[in-house]
């Protein structure tokens, strides 16, 4: 009996390597649970030791699993994946502001790898001239492998991160061009036909990616909402651009990383969607392809011959030294500090995927045979055992050194908000009675939010106490409950909120003195009850006794496919107490979104909003624009995809204007099928979340006057 029910074990083969894909997986996902938990106690990055548990169940360790086609694979998908994640999270602004930066970077980690490279092997490892400018151009590539590190300590919209990715695509596509000059040489392809070919095939691949991907990624984000199918659409336009890449001859990478900075824009980095790709990420591509890299190393080269040894070292110090080189001339170039620096050295030294490629492309080259008949490589053997010794010598650095640099950063960064004369905790609340528009306005709270503030999220539905408590309360509880499962695909906490009474406006009121609630959310359409006007009877009421910042807003698209937001600004608007507030979120729209803005006001407000674009660069234009009582002209300039943001005032509030009486009519009229924000500054009597009265002199006495104080306020919260 025994012996019957213990068959079924037998499936199972008991030889190495696995065979079965049932424990194949098994043991992969139980390294990428438990190795970086292990190897983090002993103080090694995470990211090393999957590299380590790869090398040690790989085929030259204990040969538990083959490196096969599955494994290659999944490795090359997650390769791709960095890449992609890495021009995904660009600030684009910050990309734009470190360009040159970043160029000469790229021009640094390429030049200096590729001198000192070509002597070396020229006269240190005595080959030849073809060879050694192939193996320069290996030192010349890196790969991102230390990218999750700087995630995972939340600083990869610091400058020296924008830098040194920025630098990577110009010095990997630079190489991979020798790398493609090289074997076009060795095979006697190098007339005019070839280098037409290389230059037509790149720029077409080029326009491609970062012309009509975005085209078609908005037309597919406006017409399907399934979360599913959108995540499975932007792995297709990944791999569709690693694909056109390699068309191009030019190394799939590159085109991985072309396709993250062309949906840039369309993925916002607080979306549901950008969520999912984070975390599949993190999962699964990545600790495969870090896996996989493991299973490259071969211990048994330390045993074989001197020759693989002399090879080993003189490419392992020459890849590091050229790279802490280009990272050192980068940092005193542009006075950056020490622990940027290891930023750039250490996501710029580890030598894997362009490396690795490059130095199998060029041992499978034959250029001739010997006596005896035996094949002469372009790289020999002890090349290619060198490299994967290389390999793990430079990962082993970049990890260490980037989690170094990462963690005195982000505690930095920490220590200057502890350090802040404010820390101002955000709560929204966002009322709600019907599931229509549920997802655009948790989408819209939560771009709007800064990522590291600490903001809370309030979803209230306020009932009638005379009302059936059962079916109303059953009613409420639903669609309470869709709005924390959008917040919940964000990693946004939600509380869920139900109050009886007998008017709406009081209980909302009551919800926003006993939860100190700082910013509301209304939906226009859902609330003005038919009535031929934005606001509607209801919204008039909530303004009338909620003194908060209030936003109320229409959609007709997804946030993610906005290009502009066009931002009308009423004069003085920068002399109200509730100015810096209102205007950081729009700010963390633009700075989550990618979207562009555009701010329509006067001189004085213009000139405060610059200043604050020059400390906090995002993608702004400025419009002047002093005649409010033409408000209808901004429809002049108005494009699909835009965005309207009015900005009003509640009656006797120093920036209300006569005109604004007639604006939400003008909204409902001229603007009723595109999108539409309206935003109304909290009040000057409304107190802060902690309890500091704005007006109260003994508060303004540190600054010397009112714009001291917004100016001080815009720039604490920007931080957050």
């Amino acid at each position: 009996m025994f012996f019957h029910m213990m068959l079924p074990l037998n499936i199972y083969e008991t030889t190495l390597p696995l065979t079965s894909p049932v424990l194949k997986f098994l043991v992969i996902l139980i390294i990428i649970l438990f190795a970086p938990l292990i190897l983090n106690k002993i103080k090694i990055p995470p990211l090393l030791g999957l590299i380590i548990a790869g090398a040690v169940i790989g085929p030259f360790g204990s040969n538990l699993i083959e490196r096969d086609g599955s494994i290659i694979l999944s490795g090359t998908a997650g390769l791709f994946y960095i890449m992609f994640l890495a021009g995904l999270e660009i600030d684009m602004a910050d990309f734009k502001k470190n360009s040159n930066k970043s160029l000469v970077f790229g021009l640094f980690t390429f030049i200096i790898p590729m001198t000192i490279g070509i002597f070396s092997t020229l006269y240190l490892l005595n080959m030849s001239l073809v060879s050694s400018v192939l193996l320069a151009s290996m030192y010349a590539s890196h790969t991102l492998i230390a990218y999750p590190i700087i995630r995972k300590y939340d600083i990869v919209k610091n400058r020296a991160v924008t830098i040194a990715v920025g630098g990577t695509v110009i010095t990997d596509i630079l190489a991979l061009l020798v790398l493609a000059i090289i074997v076009g040489m060795t095979k006697g392809e190098m007339d005019l036909h070839f280098w037409l070919r290389l230059t037509i095939s790149t720029i077409l691949f080029g326009c491609i990616i970062l012309f009509l991907f975005p085209v078609f990624a908005r037309w597919f984000f406006k017409r399907f909402q399934d979360n599913v199918t959108q995540y499975i659409f932007v792995l297709v336009l990944v791999y569709l651009g690693a694909v056109l890449a390699e068309l191009a001859s030019i190394e799939g990478i590159v085109g991985a990383f072309l396709t993250g900075l062309a949906l840039n824009k369309m993925i916002p980095h607080t979306s549901p969607l950008m969520n999912r790709i984070e975390f599949v990420g993190n999962a699964i591509f990545i600790p495969f392809f870090l896996i996989g890299v493991g299973m490259l190393i071969d211990y048994r080269i330390f045993f074989k011959d001197t020759e693989t040894i002399k090879v080993a070292a003189v490419m392992t110090i020459v890849a590091t030294l050229s790279k802490f080189l280009a990272a050192w001339f980068t940092q005193k170039t542009y006075r950056l500090s020490k622990d940027e620096r290891r930023i750039i050295f250490g996501l710029s030294n580890a030598q894997a995927a362009a490396t690795l490629a490059a130095v199998l492309i060029g041992y499978n080259l034959i250029i001739g045979e010997t006596e005896t008949g035996e094949p002469i490589r372009l790289l020999n053997e002890s090349i290619l055992n060198g490299t994967i010794l290389m390999i793990l010598i430079t990962c082993t650095i970049a990890s260490v050194v980037a989690q170094k640099g990462a963690k005195k950063i982000a505690m930095l960064e920490l220590n200057g908000e502890e350090k802040g004369d404010f820390n101002l905790i955000d709560r929204t609340l966002i009322p709600l009675n019907q599931a229509v528009v549920i997802d655009d306005l948790v989408n819209l709270g939560v771009m709007m939010k800064s990522k590291k503030n600490k903001e809370s999220f309030y979803g209230l539905n306020v009932i009638n106490q005379n009302s059936n408590h059962q079916i109303a309360e059953e009613n409420a509880r639903k669609v309470l409950s869709k709005a924390a499962i959008s917040a919940a695909a964000t990693d946004t906490h939600f509380r869920e909120l139900i109050r009886y009474d007998l008017n709406i406006v009081n209980g909302i009121s009551g919800v926003i003195n006993e939860h100190k609630i700082t910013d509301l959310i209304l939906a226009a359409h859902s609330l003005n009850n038919g009535l031929n006007t934005f606001h509607g009877k209801l919204i008039d009421g909530i303004l009338k006794k909620c003194p908060v910042t209030a936003f109320i807003f229409k959609p007709s698209q997804p946030l993610a496919t906005i290009k502009r937001h066009i931002i009308v600004i009423p004069p003085n608007a920068q002399e109200e107490v509730g100015f810096p507030f209102w205007l950081v979120k729009v700010w963390n729209l633009a700075r989550n979104s990618g979207a562009k803005l555009v701010f329509y006001g006067t001189d004085d407000t213009l000139n405060f909003i610059k200043e604050v674009n020059e400390q906090h660069p995002i993608n702004a234009e400025f419009v002047q624009f002093n005649d409010y009582e033409d408000f209808l002209i901004v429809s002049t300039n108005f494009q699909d995809d835009d965005n309207l943001i009015v900005v009003l005032s509640r009656k006797e509030n120093v920036s209300y204007h006569k005109m604004m009486d007639k604006i939400p009519g003008y909204l409902n009229k001229y603007f009723k099928d595109r999108s539409v924000l309206v935003i109304y500054p909290k009040q000057e009597n409304m107190n802060d979340p902690e309890g500091l009265n704005l007006t109260d002199p003994t508060f303004m006495e540190p600054f010397e006057k009112l714009d001291d104080i917004r100016k001080t306020f815009v720039k604490m919260l920007l931080k957050k």
